[in-house]
């Protein structure tokens, strides 16, 4: 299987952080460390079904992991590698747009033309 390359692990991260409750889902495991489906059916207000669901999509993002697949009597646990791949990418993207804008000021300051300024004899 091939390993996804920093933008697509980026997207899948990006995918799975978009719904509130899977938000909710990461926060409760980085406060409170590892938990089963049944802890984190407990602390939040959805059902089991509904946590796991969540779970299976934040772990095929790679930002969690099970002991074991069947992960109701196994905790999960966060995994940061794919946010710091995030992350990366991310400040890649910024650093790519700082050079243009950078650019782009440079060039503007090149072919501004200078105001005059009054001699000093002159009175105000």
């Amino acid at each position: 299987m091939r390993r996804p390359d920093a933008q697509e692990q980026a997207v899948a991260v990006f995918a799975a952080l978009t719904d509130p409750t899977r938000r909710a889902l990461l926060d409760e495991l980085a406060h409170a460390g590892p938990a089963t489906v049944t802890d984190l059916a407990r602390r939040l207000p959805i059902s089991r079904q509904a946590v796991a669901k969540h779970l299976d999509q934040l772990a095929e993002a790679g930002l969690i992991s099970s002991a074991e697949p069947a992960g109701r009597r196994h905790p999960y646990r966060l995994e940061p590698a794919p946010i710091r791949a995030a992350q990366i990418w991310l400040a890649t993207l910024a650093n790519r747009w700082d050079d243009r804008l950078t650019a782009l000021e440079r060039a503007l300051g090149a072919t501004a033309t200078p105001t005059k300024e009054p001699p000093d004899n002159e009175p105000a």
